[in-house]
């Protein structure tokens, strides 16, 4: 009988893991498939613009004259070459983006420098840290939880997690930062079990790779400092004066940086965090953002009131089992246990929903929630693997719970497909640009196309450089110039244009505009 039960775990063992491992091939390919198809939206143009190490004052300059432009032309300016180099980078940031932390910039410099510098390289990068994420969610949970069944439970609910993949799949440094939250957590933990100064000089360097790799990060260590001062009940203990010496010392390298933000604010980085909304709006927004931790059926702003109602039942199902596993976690779990998850959760939750609900802005956005998203992909694995697994669940409890990880599982599965074969998604700000690949097909049927327009170089510009056919030549200008337009274009069209530009092109050229889109006017020639 023993060896029976021995027998039938083995051949239960076994099924598992080869169901993890199709599981993970699964969730790598849904990182790297189509990672070119989707549109190079507006952050990602500015994250190449960065990487170029040129500044958007230098283009406007260089660029704004009305001169005909090839694509390369464009291309210069969003891909690193001979005239700029690491120093030039750096500036750009610190002098017009220095909200933006540079090791990512950096980073993927180096790597497109090697792998080539085509929308599907500038990603890859992204797409390669993110899988790193697997074996340090796998490590944290071991620490955590002492398990390494809820760390490969973890392992595969991340795999297929539609919130990881989306940012995955983007030249921004959201990827980097889900790595270096869960390194510096691990390390924590372990340097919190193990007291050597080795293990603290390790949570030392995550601190400063999570520091110069979000703003964001700030929350995460503030809320590893109230975890370590709760755990050693407020008392300076050895492992509170270790501690305080490696938050220093990471603090520290970031004061230079931290010194930059403060002298060189840049405020119209955010101003879409102004905008005011409603109170069933931020509702409807924090919904999104953690029901896509498990389903994502691409649902944007933009999308019918239909489309969102429709579901709330799912939604709502999915929120009932985080809030559960919460409560199972803190019920069931040491402090040193539930006060780490629910710190994490914490560390950005609390401060955004703060500024939603009370300052009534809206800085509330899946890619600055990944901190509070990564303490729900901690706290569903315990819930789940616990259920499963424990001999105090009975069978049927075990079906329904078996059940549920199923559920998750495949609507992470579906969720992952359908956002493989979309050419735009709910994060690159639909409600804006989903034209931009209509106008582009418009264009580019053109024999030889010429394309005006007195937009911003960045990102409107260089999006479309990315989406429209080599063959087509540009002509920017500045507000309240008109271009000299040439002869030798077969099309003429204006791209998101001033109305002085619309009404100068048909006074001076003696031209009639038709009105394709909101974005896009086609030149004719007056009868």
């Amino acid at each position: 009988m023993r060896k029976q039960l021995s027998k039938s775990w083995l051949t239960s063992l076994f099924w598992l893991r080869f169901l993890i491992i199709i599981l993970l091939v699964i969730g790598v390919l849904f990182r790297f498939v189509n990672i070119g198809k989707k549109i190079y939206w507006g952050d990602e143009v500015f994250s190449s613009l960065r990487i170029s190490g040129y500044m958007q004052s230098e283009i406007n300059e260089q660029l704004s004259n009305g001169s005909l432009l090839t694509i390369k032309d464009l291309s210069k300016y969003q891909y690193p070459n001979s005239e700029k180099n690491t120093i030039d980078t750096i500036k750009g940031i610190i002098v017009e983006d220095s909200q933006i932390l540079p090791l990512y910039i950096l980073m993927t410099r180096f790597w497109v420098q090697h792998f080539g510098d085509s929308v599907a390289a500038v990603r890859s990068f992204s797409a390669f840290t993110s899988l790193f994420t697997f074996p340090f969610i796998y490590l944290l949970c071991e620490e955590l939880f002492g398990s390494s069944l809820i760390g490969w439970m973890a392992v595969t609910l991340v795999a297929v997690s539609p919130i990881d993949v989306v940012y995955a799949q983007e030249a921004r440094a959201y990827s980097l930062w889900i790595v270096t939250i869960l390194m510096s957590s691990l390390a924590l933990l372990r340097a919190m079990r193990l007291q050597t100064k080795v293990s603290w000089g390790i949570y030392t360097a995550t601190l400063i790779l999570g520091f110069y790799t979000h703003i964001f990060f700030t929350f995460v260590a503030l809320a590893q400092g109230i975890y370590v001062i709760t755990i050693e009940g407020f008392r300076l203990s050895k492992t509170t004066i270790y501690y305080l010496f490696s938050s220093l010392a990471g603090f520290i390298t970031f004061v230079p940086w931290l010194w930059i933000i403060i002298t060189n604010p840049q405020p119209e980085a955010v101003n879409w965090a102004n905008t005011k909304q409603t109170l069933f709006g931020s509702a409807a927004r924090w919904a999104g953002i953690f029901s896509r931790t498990f389903l994502d059926l691409g649902i944007s702003p933009s999308d019918p009131g239909k489309l969102k109602l429709a579901l709330i039942p799912c939604i709502f199902i999915i929120f009932a089992i985080v809030f559960y596993s919460i409560y199972v976690l803190c019920q069931r779990t040491p402090k040193k246990v539930w006060l780490f998850v629910l710190t994490l959760i914490a560390s950005v939750g609390i401060p955004l929903f703060i500024a939603d609900f009370v300052f009534y802005k809206r800085y509330a956005t899946s890619r600055y929630t990944l901190p509070s998203v990564l303490g729900i992909q901690l706290a569903v694995p315990y819930l789940l693997t616990t259920k499963i697994t424990s001999i105090s669940t009975n069978f049927w409890q075990k079906k329904l719970w078996s059940l549920v990880t199923f559920m998750l599982i495949t609507s992470g599965i579906i969720s992952c497909a359908l956002n493989s074969q979309a050419q735009i998604w709910w994060n690159k700000f639909p409600e804006k640009y989903q034209e931009y690949p209509k106008v582009a097909s418009i264009i580019s049927q053109g024999k030889k196309p010429l394309l005006i327009s007195d937009d911003n170089i960045i990102p409107g510009i260089g999006m479309m450089a990315h989406l429209v056919d080599s063959k087509v030549e540009f002509q920017i200008v500045r507000k309240n110039h008109l271009p000299e337009i040439t002869n030798g274009f077969t099309e003429i069209f204006l791209f998101n244009s001033s109305d002085f530009l619309k009404a100068g092109i048909e006074k001076i050229y003696n031209s009639k505009l038709q009105q394709i889109n909101h974005l896009l006017w086609k030149v004719t020639k007056s009868s």
